[in-house]
């Protein structure tokens, strides 16, 4: 095994998920849904700790887990989450009673985020997390930095596509998409950004 897939597998293994997470994992598997890893997981409690957030929204609930991971980090945060998936939805909230998150920090919108995200006010999160359909990733990046405060942060799951980003002779159109996101918000002088290889890639942006 080269060294960088050993290490990238040791510092996967490392994290140690809360009985809940784990719950929430497995409802994922069961469901098909691709949750983040948890070496993502752990950078998302970190993000929501080191910022002190108190407002945070995610676009794609899926069965709980991003959420159940930005709460460990600012448990006394508002979440509030998009997704078109109502079933999946209502066992994302069971899972979140369960980990003993207030129902008033939690606010699950059912819809799709194209029609939703115009609604919601701009400047007013601290983190915004994308992990939803990958065919709408640039317009959903445009809206989170809409939403994003000066300072803010906004995370974007599965950014490197399966692997298929760093891959040359992958041109698919979502793959594409994720390459110009990456090569544009590299250079451009509105955020600061990074791109962590955890899971299958994490990329950060802080607002300006």
């Amino acid at each position: 095994m080269p060294h960088k897939e050993s290490s990238w597998k040791f510092a996967e293994e490392l994290v140690t998920e809360s009985d809940a997470i784990g719950l929430a994992r497995q409802h994922s598997l069961e469901a098909g849904v691709e949750a983040v890893s948890p070496g993502v997981g752990a950078q998302l409690a970190l993000t929501t700790a080191l910022i002190g957030a108190k407002n945070i929204i995610e676009i794609g609930t899926g069965l709980g887990v991003s959420g159940l991971w930005l709460m460990a980090g600012a448990p006394s945060a508002t979440l509030t989450s998009i997704d078109s998936e109502v079933d999946h939805q209502q066992t994302a909230r069971e899972t979140y009673v369960l980990a003993g998150i207030p129902a008033n920090r939690v606010r699950l919108i059912a819809g799709r985020a194209r029609e939703v995200l115009p609604r919601m006010n701009e400047n007013s999160y601290d983190v915004v997390l994308i992990d939803a359909d990958p065919e709408g990733v640039i317009e959903y990046v445009e809206h989170g930095l809409r939403l994003a405060r000066t300072g803010g942060i906004v995370l974007v799951a599965h950014a490197l596509w399966n692997g298929r980003v760093a891959n040359p002779a992958a041109r698919e159109q979502i793959t594409a998409d994720y390459r110009t996101l990456l090569t544009e918000v590299s250079t451009s002088p509105a955020v600061i950004s990074s791109l962590a290889t955890a899971g299958d890639g994490l990329l950060q942006l802080v607002k300006r």
